[in-house]
């Protein structure tokens, strides 16, 4: 291609795989540079719209004719007076630096940028262009040296660059702009730092005020020659006065002093963390902004099919610097407390509040050790208070009880719920090992309100329990009986309370007449037929 000639294209190796944006999407032809892995293949499927083959090279050469045709259009100077919204002069030295800044994979604009959409949400589009806020990205784990050293005049230049190019995606009218960073989990990481530690948080703050520094100097340059449109920001928490790269915090001092030290802004705001997008999948950050690492490894789909756990980029890098079983250590997940942490760190430099985390599933919790097989089990059937009630109680092996269900006939749906759930937590406590008598003490001569709704009263087709105050009473009391002996279940039972007159659910031995009232005297017939007189 013509346009590729003579730029940092040339003589690049690309290879060529097929990819989808997802497991779901048609595969495409796409070509990435060479050394390159098949997630940044996926990702630029995902950058790139239609379903036709995509090269790297021509697609980000499409978003930076663009760029170059937008740098053209004149701006309108607070004195009177127009200028294009890129210097001429300056349109190839910032293409090529955007060009070498993707080829290292140090930066990148937003996915809204590769697609083509409307560069400003108060820009005009063409028709049935879509519209969407740019961004750039940069990579932090990218500018790290072999030996672990991080590139902080790169870094600089880099902030500089992406601003610039944000300036003229929003046709130079945008009062904001967002420009942020990713992977910083990735580069503490690498760095050997713990991300939970005070001293992953001075690196984080003294790259956080570097990018600032940076930034804002970049937004001074371009209001010297477009316009000043905010006066310089003079306050802010100072740089920590040291951290674990060398140079980094003085780096970050003299930034933020340059900042302080212009005559004015072109934005009102520059440095911010915004929600990762295809993009950062493209430079290999496998974070957005400041979050932490999910872990060390990631499921991935082989050439036949098949799904394997393998070690992150950043394990990878970690690994390297740091040996294999720190790497793991320095991305394993981290709790919320942390994120906060480093929120909290990073905050006072940022322009806009950083995004909110993701929600996180709760945990998973343990299963109940398995239930042992049934050897046998119970069936009583019995009428308390007028309704048919059944009890079923399974035995294990070694005689203990494992499980119970009971069922109440013409119970309602409301009343069957419930004690459906209430048996269900019966059963785990069973099999997590509660002794039944724990059960049989609770329910026995409950006179709770919950545990006595339903029938109560006299009990037919159980000859040693004649009465109860509710079938959970009845039925635990059965259970009792039935799995501990008769003594252990009358050493459970309280005293009984007498209820209308009825001394319900007394052990047999102790029980009086079922009958309320006792029997009146009745005379024998031939003394009733000596009562009858004739009425004639």
């Amino acid at each position: 291609m013509a346009r590729i000639a003579g730029t940092s294209w040339e003589g690049i190796a690309l290879r060529r795989v097929r990819a989808a944006a997802d497991p779901d999407a048609p595969q495409r032809p796409v070509a990435v540079p060479a050394g390159w892995d098949d997630a940044a293949a996926e990702a630029l499927a995902a950058l790139a719209p239609g379903q036709g083959a995509v090269t790297l090279p021509g697609l980000a050469e499409a978003w930076i004719d663009r760029l170059l045709e937008r740098g053209r259009e004149p701006v309108a100077l607070p004195g009177g007076g127009e200028l294009p919204l890129l210097d001429p002069a300056e349109a190839p030295r910032l293409a090529a630096a955007l060009r070498r800044l993707l080829l290292a994979r140090r930066a990148a604009p937003g996915a809204s940028t590769w697609a083509g959409a409307s560069t400003w949400a108060g820009a005009p589009a063409g028709k049935g262009e879509a519209r969407a806020e740019p961004r750039f990205v940069l990579n932090l784990p990218a500018f790290l040296d072999e030996a672990g050293g991080f590139d902080i005049p790169g870094y600089q230049a880099a902030v500089a660059t992406g601003l610039q190019a944000l300036e003229v995606l929003t046709g130079g009218r945008a009062l904001r702009l967002r420009l942020g960073f990713a992977d910083l989990a990735g580069l503490l990481a690498a760095l050997g730092l713990d991300y939970d530690s005070a001293a992953a948080r001075d690196v984080a703050a003294a790259l956080a005020a570097l990018t600032r520094g940076a930034a804002e100097s970049a937004s001074a340059q371009l209001a010297e020659r477009l316009g000043t449109r905010e006066p310089p920001a003079l306050l802010w928490p100072a740089a920590p006065s040291r951290c674990a790269v060398p140079g980094l915090a003085a780096a970050a001092r003299r930034a933020l002093e340059a900042a302080g030290a212009t005559r004015g802004l072109r934005h009102q705001g520059c440095f911010m963390l915004t929600p990762a997008d295809a993009a950062e999948a493209l430079l290999g950050a496998e974070t957005g902004g400041l979050a932490p690492a999910p872990g060390a490894t990631r499921l991935v789909r082989e050439a036949g099919g098949d799904v394997a756990e393998r070690p992150t980029l950043a394990a990878r890098r970690a690994a390297a610097l740091q040996g294999e079983a720190r790497a793991l250590a320095l991305l394993a997940p981290q709790p919320d407390s942390a994120r906060v942490a480093m929120d909290a760190a990073i905050r006072p430099y940022l322009h806009a509040a950083a995004p909110a985390p993701l929600a996180r599933p709760e945990p998973a919790r343990p299963l109940p050790p398995p239930r042992p097989a049934v050897a046998r089990s119970h069936l009583w059937k019995v009428v308390v208070g007028g309704q048919r009630v059944t009890l079923r109680g399974s035995e294990a092996a070694d005689g203990s009880l494992s499980d119970i269900a009971l069922s109440v006939g013409r119970d309602g749906a409301g009343g069957r719920g419930l004690l459906e759930g209430l048996l269900q937590a019966v059963n785990i406590g069973l099999a997590r090992g509660v002794p039944l008598s724990d059960y049989v003490s609770s329910f026995a001569y409950s006179r709770d309100c919950v545990t006595r709704s339903g029938p109560a009263g006299p009990v037919e087709g159980d000859p040693e329990i004649l009465s109860a105050t509710s079938v959970l009473d009845w039925a635990f009391r059965r259970l009792a009986i039935a799995q501990l002996g008769a003594a252990e279940a009358l050493r459970l039972w309280p005293d009984p309370v007498p209820e209308d007159g009825v001394e319900a659910g007394l052990p047999p031995s102790d029980r009086g007449p079922l009958l309320p009232l006792d029997l009146p005297a009745q005379p024998s017939p031939a003394a009733r037929r000596r009562t009858f007189r004739l009425v004639g």
